[in-house]
């Protein structure tokens, strides 16, 4: 059985990521990108869908033991876990080292105190756990081979086979090191190298401390803002510049529920907000390759932007079910692809300008294809801005007139002006300004409620929602504004959890509600960290800092979040590690640290 979602600790090489539980098993890795299928899909299902333990021996019927510590090496991506058994200790590292040729997941055994038995447990199942590879013996290597792919298996440790798991039984004493590797190969194709795994930890442990001396944020929380820029780099395919929202499909945001999607796609959403952290904290070379993906990805028909694409610019994601997987605590159905890529939510035209603005203003290089298609998305805003979509949160049920896509239209179109008037771009300003003045008036006029002294979720609604927390910190109100207090205030009453965390809108106790679909959802992290800075830009900076240090203290003992917090349950929910739970929480330190909003 899987372990809790906060159990997982994330290793990358910024093509693909594997999870690796407290225990030491990887449960869920695709080879050779973010979204090929799993050769371990554990996570989803059971042993029999494919896993990789590392660990102490221990008896037959028996629970693997957990580490009794595990943490991060320094500012990186390596993985070290370390486990206390009667007959000594031992440590088990792991990572992946930044791709140059064949993917390689690299664990090494070390022998720390006394004598200790100790087994890897190999065992294969390619396309998500539905297919036993052939394992066979070549040239003194084992490699498993299943239709276009082959993973190579390489371990000075005597290895055996049973069951259709490979095994290794061995024994460790201090200064002992054994390594093993998989790598993954086309199977057409001739055997990768054979690994250094010596020398590829030094090179990886480089690379990370080489990349994190970049930061230029040196605030009270830079622990924090640190290891959520890791994940984002993690998050990041390297030959596309393309962000994945997580390295996951169909972690639940319900335990037992329907609300299972596939987050291994580039939301432009995430994307965009993702570039502002980096370009905030001195990464502009990530910056840079976004803008280039999104330019790729878009290019040839900007008019009808997707909401997302494949990290490499696909716009095709059809979404499937793969009914053989039982589901991460049986919540079914597991889903790949995600059939929301053709929904329109017109606040994706706001998110991306208003990145390419934030670029333009911290000076990265000028690229004139960049003006050319936010101006081609204004235009299509100017005939579509009235137009109801599904929203920030891609729902599935009837199109509403979303007060936060129309104040993302706004931000569009407010951005663009900004460009034309520093003289960058050329356009219909004065027209340009006069959609502004429309959208504005719009908005205040039909997203308002009066009686209540709030926004609202839609036009003529009565519900919240959590997206309008949104409203002061992209301008289109000042934070001192009646109707922000009030919005926050309502937000603050009709939206949080017993624990003080906030829902992204009202569902309806398991009835299908405005989203279309049944069942409910913890409290959205993203949102949580939103009120957080809004309660700092109206002055109640004490109350913005508690909230954001609570929301800390969510994290796994690694640094890691995902999605939701489920609030009954006191438990991590939705695909992890989540971007966008790791983005805003940079952002509201940035904002607490220049406020002086802290302790200690």
């Amino acid at each position: 059985m899987a372990g809790r979602i906060e159990d997982y600790a994330l290793i990358g090489d910024m093509q693909t990521a594997a999870l690796v539980c407290r225990d030491g098993t990887v449960d869920w890795l695709c080879l050779p990108r973010f979204d090929s299928h799993a050769i371990f899909a554990g996570l989803l299902g059971t042993g029999e869908h494919g896993f990789w333990r590392m660990g102490p021996a221990y008896a037959p019927g028996a629970e693997p033991p957990t580490a009794a510590r595990r943490s991060y090496r320094g500012d990186s991506l390596i993985l070290e876990s370390e486990w206390d058994t009667p007959r000594g200790t031992v440590r088990v590292t792991d990572f992946m080292p930044p791709r140059d040729g064949a993917p390689q997941l690299i664990r090494i055994v070390e022998g720390v105190s006394g004598r200790v038995p100790m087994r890897s447990e190999l065992r294969m199942r390619f396309s998500y756990g539905r297919v036993v590879p052939w394992v066979h013996k070549h040239e003194g290597r084992t490699v498993a081979v299943a239709g276009p792919d082959s993973v190579w298996f390489d371990t000075e440790a005597e290895t055996y086979g049973k069951a259709l798991t490979t095994y290794a039984d061995f024994t460790v004493a201090p200064g002992d090191r054994i390594a093993f590797t998989i790598s993954w190969e086309p199977s057409h194709k001739e055997p990768p190298p054979l690994p250094e795994p010596e020398q590829s930890l030094e090179a990886t442990e480089d690379f990370w401390r080489d990349w994190v001396e970049h930061c230029t944020y040196h605030g009270p929380y830079r622990e924090a803002v640190v290891r959520s820029l890791i994940t984002l780099k993690a998050l990041t395919y390297a030959p596309t510049g393309g962000i994945v929202a997580a390295p996951t499909t169909s972690l639940p945001e319900d335990i037992g529920g329907v609300r299972n999607w596939d987050y291994r796609y580039t939301w432009l959403r995430d994307a965009a907000i993702t570039l502002s952290s980096l370009l905030r904290t001195g990464y502009r070379e990530e910056a840079r390759a976004w803008r280039e993906w999104l330019l790729r990805a878009v290019a040839g028909d900007p008019e009808n932007l997707q909401i997302m694409y494949g990290i490499a610019g696909e716009r095709e994601l059809g979404e499937a079910e793969l009914d053989w997987l039982p589901g991460y605590e049986n919540s079914t159905p597991v889903r790949v692809g995600n059939g929301a890529a053709h929904q329109l939510q017109l606040d994706v035209y706001g998110e991306v300008t208003e990145a390419l603005h934030l670029g333009h203003m911290t000076g990265l290089a000028r690229n004139d294809y960049a003006s050319v298609l936010q101006l081609k998305l204004i235009r299509y805003l100017e005939d579509h801005w009235q137009e109801p979509d599904e929203g920030i949160w891609e729902v599935r049920g009837p199109r509403r007139h979303f007060v936060h896509s129309k104040v993302m239209a706004w931000v569009a179109v407010d951005r663009t002006i900004k460009l034309i008037e520093s003289g960058d771009a050329d356009g219909p300003l004065e027209r340009w300004k006069q959609l502004r003045d429309d959208i504005h008036r719009d908005v205040c006029e039909k997203g308002y409620d009066k009686e209540r002294n709030t926004f609202t979720q839609s036009y003529g609604s009565q519900e919240l929602d959590a997206s309008l927390l949104l409203i002061p910190q992209m301008g289109f109100l000042p934070p001192d504004d009646k109707r922000v207090i009030g919005t926050i205030e309502a937000i603050q009453r009709e939206l949080s959890t017993s624990d003080g965390f906030i829902l992204r809108y009202p569902t309806e106790g398991g009835d299908e509600g405005v989203d279309g679909l049944p069942g409910d959802e913890g409290a959205f992290l993203a949102c949580s960290f939103w009120m957080a800075d809004d309660l700092a830009m109206i002055g109640r900076v004490d109350e913005a800092r508690k909230l954001f240090e609570k929301l800390l203290s969510l994290r796994n003992d690694l640094g890691l979040l995902a999605e939701e917090w489920d609030p009954r349950l006191q438990r991590q929910v939705g695909n992890f590690p989540q971007a966008f739970s790791h983005v805003p929480l940079i952002d509201t330190a940035l904002r607490l640290t220049a406020s002086g909003a802290y302790g200690g």
